[in-house]
């Protein structure tokens, strides 16, 4: 049963904006999925009604020659992979004016976004989840593809076992300029020792991000800790995991997948027969009803609430009655052009700006593992030349790279991994508005470039893919979770109080710098626990250079 009001979106969508596209290669748009620095994701209908998502490249990388080149061969490599437990590519236009990539749509959340809601999940549940996604890797190696960004992020839930998604699309927009710097990409947490060091990665490096994964998923934490990516890293490469949080049943399986030597590792077929081995499941695998968990199995459901497949007057009548947009804007026809987001008149000037704290590494939930774990931390000056040898990149569309087993050139000379303090919440002392509380106010941050979001929680900076609530920026305009509420201030400054008036009665669905220039304030509300964050902006239209915000964040008490 639906709770949502007739002809309304379901809670994982977002209205479509007035500079979105309602057609793209015949694909019907609906809603909005997500956003990323590499393009937006868009749930759209093949004519004939089946849901896909759709994912539109952001119209300032479609002029890179070098960018549509490699677009147009990760695209083809991974329309090689047929697997049941991957989602698999179904259309693409690699040579359109604006490139886009259509996959069959799978109605769940990620790993990392059950996780950060629910905990960790149960052993036998955790078991299916390492059998199913074995079962991808294999499909992906047999493709002659590495993945090379194995995550919770990248692993979608559907009711009927994981998909992995992004095998080579996810950072694209930047594997010119890193092959020319001999760098490599991934996410620390989940890289192998072999990757972090820059050597050439194997399917055997999937087999340790998979054991990497699953341990998050089972015991809440990453098992090399938190912290400066040049820190994680030397664990990584140095250090055992810490399976401390792991349910003990589950932990020789992963303690083998975690092996430092890769030839050490089991492969994805001794994986899967160690799973039906195994107590938990029974000699059978089967993602019967009861594979997840209750509250995991109903935000599945959730997912798979979708609207109608719109007719041409419907999906009129949807962006008549769901997009936010200033008097007199006009929606965009379709791709291209992509018109901008309307701007509204004049923009107070700065009149103040709070000195920039710094930026941080990690998510905003403890790991267990103190800073000083890591007897020597400096040490990790020796691994300096790894963590010069990967980048973490834009997620663009969920954060995988897997270019058909293509290896990088090793690099010349190190290039340093972005570390800073991180900036300590200021509590406000008493609330501003009935059932609110402040957590910090005024904190000061700063994004360096579109590879880093703001952690809203923390109230820090962090890598993209890294935090559950968060605001990141592309080189054109802020963007937020899918299941968050946005707000832009009508005037000079944002009180709480507007704020929350504002997301019941204007709620708008982009957040354009065309818009949000210094001095200009918008609000987000997290669905889940209601809590609000004021952002208020310090940079004008920064393109791909800093972001500078401050952040105050207040805590629902109802």
């Amino acid at each position: 049963m639906t709770t949502r009001r007739p002809g309304a979106a379901a809670p994982h969508l977002q209205a479509p904006a007035a500079d979105d596209p309602r057609e793209v290669g015949g694909y019907r748009v609906v809603a909005r999925l997500g956003s990323g620095g590499m393009g937006r994701v868009y749930l759209a209908h093949t004519p004939g009604g089946r849901p896909v998502a759709l994912k539109v490249v952001r119209p300032e990388l479609a002029g890179d020659p070098d960018f549509r080149l490699r677009f147009a061969r990760e695209v083809a490599s991974a329309q090689r992979i047929h697997g049941l437990y991957t989602a698999q590519v179904v259309d693409s236009g690699a040579d359109a004016p604006t490139p886009w990539l259509a996959t069959a749509y799978v109605p769940g959340p990620s790993l990392q976004q059950a996780v950060n809601t629910y905990g960790p999940l149960p052993p036998r549940t955790v078991l299916l989840l390492v059998a199913g996604i074995a079962e991808a890797l294999q499909e992906i190696h047999r493709a002659g593809v590495v993945h090379r960004d194995l995550k919770p992020a990248n692993v979608l839930i559907a009711a009927d076992g994981p998909r992995v998604i992004d095998f080579g699309i996810a950072h694209t927009a930047h594997a010119s300029a890193l092959t020319g710097a001999g760098l490599r990409v991934g996410t620390p947490a989940f890289m192998a020792p072999e990757q972090a060091l820059g050597r050439p990665t194997l399917p055997a490096t999937d087999v340790f991000a998979l054991g990497a994964l699953a341990a998050y998923v089972a015991g809440g934490a990453p098992v090399f800790g938190e912290g400066p990516d040049s820190t994680v890293l030397y664990r990584v490469v140095h250090e055992e995991p810490d399976l401390g949080r792991v349910p003990a049943e589950l932990r020789e399986l992963l303690w083998h997948c975690l092996a430092k030597d890769p030839e050490r590792r089991p492969a994805t077929a001794r994986v899967i027969e160690a799973v039906r081995d195994h107590p938990a499941v029974g000699g059978r695998l089967h993602f019967a009803d009861d594979w997840l968990p209750h509250e995991v199995t109903t935000e599945v459901r959730r997912h798979a609430d979708l609207p109608a497949p719109p007719a041409t007057a419907l999906a009129t009548a949807f962006y008549a009655a769901h997009t936010v947009a200033a008097p007199g804007a006009a929606h965009a026809p379709s791709l291209p052009p992509r018109t901008p987001a309307p701007e509204p008149a004049p923009e107070p000037a700065v009149t103040a700006e709070p000195p920039v704290r710094g930026r941080g590494r990690g998510r905003a939930a403890a790991s267990g593992r103190a800073t000083g774990r890591t007897a020597g931390v400096a040490a990790a000056a020796l691994l300096l030349g790894a963590a010069g040898a990967y980048a973490l990149l834009d997620p663009g569309f969920g954060d995988g790279d897997g270019g058909a087993g293509e290896e990088v050139p090793e690099a010349s000379a190190p290039a340093p991994v972005p570390t800073a303090g991180t900036p300590t919440p200021t509590p406000s002392p008493t609330p501003p508005v009935p059932g609110y509380t402040a957590v910090y106010t005024g904190t000061a941050l700063t994004s360096p470039d579109q590879s880093y979001e703001f952690d809203v929680s923390a109230g820090r900076v962090v890598p993209q893919e890294t935090a559950s609530w968060y605001v990141g920026r592309s080189a054109t305009e802020f963007y937020v979770p899918e299941n968050s509420d946005a707000y832009i201030a009508q005037g000079e400054g944002l009180g709480l109080a507007e704020c929350v008036k504002g997301l019941e009665s204007r709620p708008v669905t982009a957040l354009p710098f065309t818009t949000l220039r210094a001095g200009r304030a918008f609000c987000v509300r997290a669905q889940d626990s209601r809590d609000i964050a004021v952002v208020t902006v310090l940079t004008d239209s920064p393109g791909d250079g800093p972001v500078r915000v401050s952040v105050d964040r207040y805590r629902h008490d109802g």
